[in-house]
């Protein structure tokens, strides 16, 4: 008998298209069609990450997240279509063909030792802590621990940033512990909660009204085009541009390091808003047993200080010196250029060259940095450890040169001049009366889920 002759279907790029409601979500991968209808209630990087792109060629955005043996788990969704009109862009090509080597060297899988030295440091300051408030009776001694405890939780949210991303640990369990010990546990913001808002970040990178890390109105605007009163896809509600904002967001460029200090309250709510809705969240339980970790081992160890004076600003130099992190998170995107609208697979390079600054540094202040001052690599290769990072950068300015896309990397001192020019331009035309406002006062200062 002879053998069967198998004939390949196909669909074009507008028939995709059409496949992006809820029960009929379809994505393209190298011109073959995925049908992701049920796999995305169990997608271990969130719905909102497939919502996004749903209807679209997603390979470049699948080569960044994922790895290799991922691949072989899609012929489980095949629809058995290929896309008619699949085509490549020279940018896309040479973004895959870099990938691949970087793959071939072994980046992804050489994670280095950066992970050791960090969590040994985090070790000692977490001792050094302990000693001063426990072993130290001088008011200075408590503000140096305090200041030191400021510093174990940014290296900590590196850890947990980097484990978020599975390049921490050699395994998805030992990722997952080192998810809940350095962001549950140590830190108080839950993992869940991290990873739900920063995997949306990534793929809509600095879009307005898909893009979570932009959207801190009333407080904050970086764009006039907040001034409409956009409605946020990402949290499903408007962010109304009412008087209150109207205030705040004039005087944002004053106020801006001034509640950087006090970011980490922001970070708590959000934590316990996530785990207190009705929404899915990945191992809820464990997230909220980390969270309790948290919650008893703090104020114990505050109520350690002798005096309420002493207790407060204890707490208050420690939040404070976590600003320098929050601080570094917006100068790698208020300034740099923003859009409305989803993101689009078919321009994934762009997008993430135009929506992102790096920070230049020596080499020897990385540990600092956690490796985010090369934001632009990290977008682009987000699984790719931070000891790598330096090394690629000149590959990926090279291929921004190539194609005509900006590669900015500015030093710590450029970067705040960038962002508070950004904020003040916004704030001068929050100023101009002309501006419609909504008529209703709305306090959503800590940006709640609804």
């Amino acid at each position: 008998m002879a053998e069967e002759t198998v004939i390949k279907k196909y669909i074009t790029n507008e028939d995709l298209k059409n496949h992006n409601k809820p029960g009929d979500l379809w994505i393209s991968i190298q011109g073959k069609v995925y049908n992701v209808s049920d796999w995305i209630k169990s997608h271990p990087g969130g719905d909102a990450v497939i919502l996004n792109l749903v209807g679209q060629d997603v390979t470049d955005a699948f080569t960044a997240f994922h790895p290799g043996t991922a691949w072989r788990h899609l012929d489980d969704l095949f629809t058995g279509y290929h896309v008619r009109d699949f085509q490549i862009s020279e940018v896309s090509r040479d973004y895959r063909r870099m990938a691949a080597e970087f793959r071939k060297l072994g980046l992804f899988e050489n994670k280095g030792h950066v992970t050791l030295y960090t969590l040994s440091f985090v070790a000692a300051l977490f001792a050094a802590v302990l000693y001063g408030v426990l072993a130290c009776t001088s008011i200075l001694a408590h503000q140096i621990a305090a200041a030191t405890l400021g510093l174990l939780w940014i290296q900590s949210a590196y850890i947990g940033h980097d484990s978020g991303h599975y390049v921490v640990m050699s395994s998805e369990s030992y990722n997952r512990f080192a998810q809940l010990l350095s962001g549950n546990c140590l830190t108080g913001i839950s993992i869940a909660w991290w990873k739900w808002t920063h995997n949306a970040h990534h793929l809509a990178c600095n879009s307005l009204d898909y893009d979570p890390d932009l959207q801190h109105i009333p407080v904050f605007a970086v764009s006039s085009k907040f001034f409409t009163s956009l409605t946020s896809r990402f949290y499903d509600r408007k962010l109304d541009f009412d008087p209150l904002a109207r205030l705040l967001v004039s005087y944002q460029h004053f106020t801006y390091y001034p509640v950087m200090c006090f970011g980490r309250i922001n970070l708590f709510v959000q934590t316990l808003l996530l785990l207190f809705s009705k929404r899915e969240v990945p191992d809820r339980a464990l997230n909220f047993a980390g969270i309790l970790v948290f919650w008893t081992w703090f104020p114990l160890l505050v109520s350690c200080l002798p005096t309420w004076p002493e207790r407060f600003f204890f707490v208050f130099t420690s939040f404070t010196v976590t600003a320098l992190q929050h601080i570094q998170f917006t100068l790698n995107h208020f300034a740099a250029d923003v859009y409305v609208g989803p993101p689009t697979g078919a321009d994934w390079f762009e997008k993430q060259a135009a929506g992102t600054l790096d920070i230049s540094c020596s080499s020897y202040m990385d540990w600092f940095f956690g490796g985010l001052q090369f934001q632009l690599e990290h977008h682009l290769f987000p699984r790719l450890p931070r000891c790598h990072l330096r090394k690629v950068a000149p590959v990926v300015q090279e291929l921004c040169k190539k194609h005509n896309l900006p590669y900015r990397s500015l030093s710590w001192w450029e970067a705040n001049v960038w962002t508070i020019r950004t904020l003040k331009k916004a704030a001068y035309q929050a100023r101009d009366a002309a501006n419609p406002v909504v008529k209703n006062l709305v306090w959503e200062a800590l940006n709640t889920h609804g």
